[in-house]
């Protein structure tokens, strides 16, 4: 392959099936993701993780911590702080339920998949350190749905920081996709103490990276990535550090990005809106080009 654009060998057949009214979408699931950055010598790096060649979805490309939304991730009990609940939903053009709910999902997940929590005892501060076997059994019941995000929070005496959090972009998984997501991407700094660690079984490595170097590597096909992680990473690039990220966060555009196909002339085109880089020129016989 000429880059590392993931790309599964059944997405002609079922674009085809979608085309001809056999195959019927999938509904999205609401889920978040998020672009941990901390300032290095080399400048700013990006956590990134591999997910397991094993995986259904996406197996062996490189992503960010992220999942998807827990029902409960909307309980009104969770202790909260920055922006309000209105804010967020005007943010991510949702209700104020649906908003706290991603927002609650992009921390949750960044503390089940990486072991970094963005919370802390008070609205002005962050936990510090979230190591040690107390920490590793409830980061393990929230992974098992055995403890809602809320209740350990209330166990634990803290306060989720929705003002540590960017939102930068949103996109949805293919129509053709069996397995698809409405996923909102947030920045966010490692906060200060914290460290990551692969918390994941479904990562089999993680790295801090440079944006610019993690895109060299998707280009020289080194790197298997899906197209939102390698356009969120050419988005980073430009950004000297993690605050500079971060304030640019706010005047991110969040119209949800959604791949389309087409059938013109003879031959089936993927797009992705606003991302060129990523069309695909299948012919009605199967090959991709």
């Amino acid at each position: 392959m000429a880059n590392g654009q993931w790309y599964p060998a059944e997405w002609p057949d079922r674009i085809r099936a979608l085309a001809d009214g056999t195959l019927r979408p999938a509904e999205p699931r609401r889920a978040a993701t998020v672009m941990l950055l901390k300032d290095s010598a080399a400048g700013t790096v990006v956590h990134m993780v591999r997910r397991r060649a094993s995986m259904a979805f996406a197996g062996g490309a490189y992503a960010y911590p992220g999942g998807g939304v827990d029902p409960r991730d909307d309980d009104h009990q969770i202790h909260w702080a920055g922006p309000t609940r209105a804010w967020w939903a005007a943010r991510l053009g949702v209700d104020q339920t649906t908003a706290q709910a991603i927002v609650c999902a992009a921390v949750r997940e960044t503390f089940e998949e990486a072991g970094v929590l963005l919370a802390g005892p008070t609205a002005e501060t962050v936990v510090g350190d979230t190591t040690g076997a107390q920490w590793e059994a409830d980061r393990a019941a929230l992974v098992d749905r055995e403890l809602s995000f809320a209740e350990f929070l209330e166990r634990r005496g803290l306060v989720l920081r929705s003002d540590l959090l960017g939102a930068w972009t949103r996109w949805i998984t293919p129509e053709f996709e069996p397995r698809r997501y409405d996923t909102w991407f947030f920045v966010a700094a490692l906060p200060r103490g914290q460290r990551t660690r692969n918390a994941s079984t479904e990562a089999d490595r993680t790295v801090w990276i440079r944006p610019q170097d993690a895109a060299d590597g998707y280009d020289k096909g080194e790197l298997l990535m899906m197209p939102p992680t390698i356009a969120t990473l050419r988005q980073l690039v430009p950004h000297a550090t993690a605050a500079d990220a971060l304030a640019a966060a706010s005047d991110r555009d969040l119209t949800p990005v959604l791949a389309r196909a087409r059938l013109v002339d003879g031959e089936i085109v993927l797009s992705w809106p606003g991302h060129d880089e990523f069309t695909k020129h299948i012919p009605t016989g199967g090959a991709s080009a």
